[in-house]
This record gives structure tokens, C-alpha cells and sequence, in this order.
């Protein structure tokens, strides 16, 4: 009885094997079926994933894309900025110039099409000779040069725009206005002051000038109809981004710059709850200082060309300097044009403020993230710098140029991150870098000055590069880990973005674009067609782009590469990986053939 017993119970396993097995079958091919239907409407119009055709290289598997094709856009397009279009305006409020800010076309709006230089368009004149002049026809606005020539900023001479280094409140040069500025701040001498932002930064004088003192400075300005001020210190070779500080947070971590500058830049900063100066504050880093010059400092000297009363412009500098009182930021210099705060060094005035239950601004709570800054509403409270972080202020960061290499407090904050990490990045794009010059010999030449390394972590590569003539532009996506801190605390400059939508700047303004699995990482979130259409906008006639790529997706970039109208050639790493490879591309020059018009 046992033994048939045991023989029953293998028939009955064996008779339920079968439907089992059957349904495996049926849920496989489903599974197939639906994954068939998502690859047909992949971001980048999967049509098949199948072996690559051979090539020197032997991929064996790429991702195979649907041919496309890209028009060229009308002639008025030569100045677009998506996210920042004046054409799209009239469709915002103008309360706190909101229009200005970032409004990005929704998918079914957004331009498929290559934006053509301008007529005339020529190669840029080379670092260090662009720093002062440009050709007229790469950026052929008048208006700023009839309107400014007054104050220096520019004149135009025969086929070429020259900048003699002025200003608004600098009409004699900002060699001397810096140098006056030196002996108020003796930190901008000794390496302690690396990184610096310039709010209405005008044609990035300024930032032009401290370039030559070993300052990097990040020149913000808002887009605008005439004066394409941003566009005129990128084509100069100065770092710059499209910006403004209206209702949302700059898109910069907190405690990051070493000093903030305002030359008469016209942000009323005692309006709003003081939400602007708060905003200079939140990324402003502990002990670092903020700059002024113009209405109302110097204002019994000046009051009468501001167009105003001496009473009116006395009651703006108090109120002035009791909301910068409130901030925890102390005078600590002042002369002629030129008042400097500094912002306090530990948090002793903060804990302070925070007894005072009547205290305006009040402490900002834990539910707002200091390092929130990708779509984030300004809010009318003071960030305090977080307690833990005992070596993040100006005077305890490592001078320039030790800071580079030094491994920050705030890697800590990197999930997974810590020295021993740091330190293998570090080394990694030391090795990296040197392997792109042999492929790339264009870099540590003249012909290299805007780099943008579009995914960083670190901002390895930046540091790789350092002794080169250029400097780089570190973005870190706002859905990755917060890295961007990091590469502040390293003495570096660097945004965050979402390569979904436009980068903030003008068209033709890097040289040099740098992806490391930008397209692995993100193909799934954004469309790949629209973000090479970005690079392409973003990048020089005759500038270069440097994928590193998973080789599964390397051939479709190359093949929608080709339709921008880039030459690419395909490279091994520097370790020779079968999982990893390399597109070394040049986009070319050309010239519209569409009038002007209105072109999807």
C-alpha cells in the first residue's frame, strides 16, 4: 500500500507539471508581446533590438532606431532659447518679471528642427584675445552698443565688437574697480575666494577680469530682447548662464559660492520680504561675502543721477542694512561705490534670532531642503547652514588650489560617498582625460575654451583639465544623487538641470560637450532625439562632442548624430571595454537656407 501510495503521488506532481508548464508558455509570450508594443514607442522609436552589423570594434548588441531627419529652422530661430522665449512672453505674469524665468514648451511645441547660425557667422576669435573683442556677426545686436557705449561696456569697430573692460558703475575700467575691491576683500588675493557669482552681470566684465585673478565666477543675467548679455560673455570665453532671481531658487546647492557680486544690477532687494538677498544668502557659504555697488551705497555722494531724493535713498540703505542684520551678515567693508557684508561664519547669530519668536525673516523649517533648487519657490526664511558640517565655511575650506584635490565634508551627504571614493574619481578622469587628448589632441589647444561636461559626478573631468585654457561647466541632473555641492566645495562652478527640457543659455556657446552615460541613464525619463537636438543648439559650428556610451547605445546616437549634420567616429575606451565605447564628434558649420518664417 505504501509503495502504491508513493506511486500515485508522482503522478499527481507529474499531471500538475504539465498546466504549469503551459501557462509558463502563455506568460512568456505575453510578456513578449507587451514588451514588443513599449519598444515600438520607445523615447528614442526602438523598432528593434537585435545584433549589430560588424564593425572595428565588434559590438555585439546595439539599440537599432527608426531613421530620422531634421529641418533646418527659419533664420529668426538663430537666437533661440527655449525655455526662456520672448516670443512666448505674453503668456506669463510680469508680477516680479515672472516671464522671465524658465517656461519650457510642452512636448507637442517643442522645435524639431536645427538652429541656423546667424549670416556671416564666423569661427570665434581665440582665449585669450575673445576675453576682448568678438566678431559682430556671431552676435550682431546693436542696441547694446548704441545704448552703452556711453558706459564703456562695448563699441563696435568695423567687423568686430570690442570691450574695454567697462561698466555702469566702472566707466574707467574693472581692472581698477576690482583692484579697489582687493584691498576691501585681502581674501580675493591668497586663494581663499575661488568661486564668485555676478547677479545682472552685464557683458561679464567683471567675471572676465577675476578669470586673470584666478576667480571663477559664474555670470548670471536674464534673457532679453536686445542685449544678450549672457550671449556676449560666452562668446568672450566667460563662463555664464541664463538666469534670474524672481520666484524661484537659483539652481545652485546652499554654501556654495566663496562671493556674490551686484553691480548696480537692479534687484530690488529690501522688496518681497527681502526673498531676493534671502536667495543670495541660501547659496552664499558660510563667512563669504556679498558685494554691492550702486543705489544705495555711497548714496549721499550719488543721489542726485539715481533720479531720486537724499531722504528716499538713506531710508533704502537702513532698511538695507537691517535686513542684512537679520541675515546674520555683518559690514565688514566699505568705500566710495563699494559696500561689503559678510555672511556669518558659524551659527551663534542664528540661534540667536531663533529665541526671538517676533524675529523676521524667521529660520526656514526641515521640511524645505537647502539644496532644493530645480523648480523650487523662493519662500521668505533664512537657510541656516546645518550644524554638522563643521568645515563647509570660507575660512575652514582648503585655499585655492589645495581645495581641488582635498576630499569635501559634504561628500558624506552622497549616498555611498565617501575619501576613499573620491579619491578613485579623482584618479579615474586624470587616466580618462589623458586618453581623450590622444583622440581628441583639439583639447589643451586654443580651440577648446566652453567645455560642458553635461552629467558629472564629481567634476572629475573639470579637475582633470585644470591647467588647460578653458574652463567647464559641471551639470548635475536634478534627479541624480546631489553631487552638485561636492564640486562648489572643490572650487569648481557647475548647475543643476533636467536634460528633458533646454539648458539655460543661447545657442552656439560650447566648444566642447562631454557625456558619460547621459543616454543609459536617461532614456527611459527623456526623449534622446530632443536632448541631441540641445546639444546641437548649445554647440559651436566646428565644436566637438565627446560621448561615453554603453555600446548597446552607440550606433543609434551615431546614426541620429549624422542627421545633425556631425561627422562621428567611434573609440575605444582607455580600458578597452566590450560593455563601453567612445563618439568623438565635430558638428559643421553651415548656413540657412530658410527665410524667416515660423518652422517646426
Amino acid at each position: 500500500m505504501k509503495y502504491k501510495d508513493e506511486k500515485y503521488e508522482k503522478a499527481e506532481k507529474g499531471s500538475r507539471i504539465l498546466p504549469k508548464t503551459v501557462l509558463l508558455i502563455l506568460l512568456c509570450g505575453l510578456s513578449f508581446y507587451l514588451g514588443g508594443l513599449y519598444c515600438g514607442k520607445n523615447k528614442i522609436e526602438v523598432s528593434d533590438v537585435a545584433k549589430a552589423e560588424s564593425s572595428s570594434l565588434d559590438v555585439d548588441d546595439s539599440l537599432q532606431v527608426k531613421s530620422v531627419s531634421f529641418s533646418e529652422c527659419s533664420s529668426d530661430y538663430q537666437d533661440y532659447t527655449p525655455c526662456t522665449d520672448p516670443r512666448k512672453w505674453k503668456k506669463y505674469g510680469t508680477h516680479r518679471l515672472t516671464f522671465m524665468e524658465r517656461h519650457c514648451p510642452p512636448v507637442f511645441d517643442r522645435k524639431q528642427c536645427l538652429v541656423p547660425p546667424p549670416d556671416g557667422y564666423k569661427p570665434p576669435i581665440r582665449w585669450p584675445k575673445s576675453k576682448d573683442e568678438c566678431w559682430y556677426r556671431n552676435v550682431p545686436y546693436d542696441w547694446i552698443n548704441k545704448q552703452k557705449s556711453n558706459q564703456n561696456w562695448l563699441r563696435k569697430e568695423g567687423e568686430k565688437f570690442i570691450f574695454p573692460g567697462g561698466g555702469t558703475m566702472f566707466p574707467h575700467g574693472v581692472s581698477a574697480y576690482v583692484d579697489l575691491m582687493q584691498d576691501l576683500i585681502p581674501e580675493m588675493k591668497d586663494g581663499t575666494i575661488r568661486t564668485a557669482i555676478d547677479t545682472g552681470c552685464g557683458v561679464a566684465s567683471w567675471g572676465g577680469d577675476l578669470l586673470d585673478r584666478g576667480i571663477l565666477t559664474v555670470s548670471l543675467a536674464p534673457r532679453d530682447n536686445h542685449e544678450a548679455q549672457v550671449q556676449f560673455a560666452l562668446e568672450r570665453g566667460i563662463p555664464a548662464i541664463l538666469g534670474i532671481i524672481s520666484t524661484q531658487r537659483l539652481p545652485f546647492p546652499s554654501n556654495s559660492f566663496d562671493m556674490a557680486h551686484c553691480s548696480r544690477c537692479l534687484i530690488p532687494w529690501t522688496e518681497f520680504g527681502g526673498v531676493y538677498l534671502l536667495e543670495v544668502h541660501r547659496i552664499l557659504r558660510p563667512g563669504g561675502f556679498w558685494v554691492l555697488s550702486g543705489p544705495p551705497v555711497n548714496y549721499e555722494n550719488r543721489w542726485k543721477g539715481w533720479d531720486t531724493t537724499i531722504e528716499e535713498q538713506r531710508s533704502n540703505y537702513e532698511k538695507l542694512q537691517e535686513l542684512l542684520s537679520s541675515m546674520c551678515f555683518k559690514m565688514y567693508a566699505k568705500k566710495d561705490d563699494i559696500a561689503v557684508w559678510q555672511k556669518s561664519p558659524d551659527n551663534l547669530c542664528y540661534n540667536k534670532l531663533s529665541n526671538d519668536p517676533d524675529a523676521y525673516p524667521p529660520k526656514c523649517d526641515d521640511s524645505l531642503e537647502p539644496d532644493s533648487a530645480w523648480y523650487t519657490p523662493l519662500r521668505p526664511c533664512v537657510v541656516v547652514p546645518s550644524p554638522k558640517l563643521k568645515k563647509t565655511d570660507l575660512e575652514s575650506t582648503p585655499k585655492w588650489p589645495e581645495r581641488l584635490h582635498t576630499t569635501p565634508e559634504r561628500i558624506s551627504d552622497v549616498p555611498g560617498g565617501n575619501g576613499n571614493v573620491f579619491k578613485h574619481d579623482d584618479s579615474k578622469w586624470k587616466t580618462r582625460a589623458k586618453h581623450y587628448k590622444k583622440l581628441l589632441p583639439a583639447i589643451g589647444s586654443d580651440k577648446i575654451r566652453n567645455v560642458m561636461d553635461m552629467n558629472t559626478a564629481y567634476g572629475g573631468l573639470a579637475a582633470a583639465l585644470i591647467n588647460d585654457p578653458l574652463w567647464v561647466m559641471n551639470v548635475v541632473s536634478s534627479y541624480a544623487a546631489n553631487t552638485l555641492p561636492v564640486v562648489f566645495d572643490r572650487g569648481l562652478i557647475g548647475t543643476y538641470h533636467d536634460w528633458c527640457e533646454a539648458f539655460s543659455t543661447y545657442p552656439r556657446t560650447y566648444d566642447l560637450l562631454h557625456v558619460d552615460g547621459l543616454f543609459t541613464s536617461e532614456s527611459q525619463r527623456c526623449d534622446m532625439k530632443y536632448v541631441m537636438l540641445e546639444m546641437d543648439r548649445i554647440l559651436r559650428p566646428s565644436g566637438y562632442a565627446i560621448i561615453r556610451e554603453s555600446s548597446y547605445f552607440a550606433d543609434s546616437i551615431a546614426s541620429v548624430a549624422k542627421e545633425l549634420r556631425w561627422s562621428c567616429r567611434k573609440e575605444q575606451t582607455e580600458s578597452a571595454s566590450a560593455n563601453e565605447k567612445l563618439l568623438i564628434c565635430q558638428k559643421k558649420l553651415w548656413y540657412s537656407s530658410n527665410a524667416s518664417s515660423e518652422t517646426n
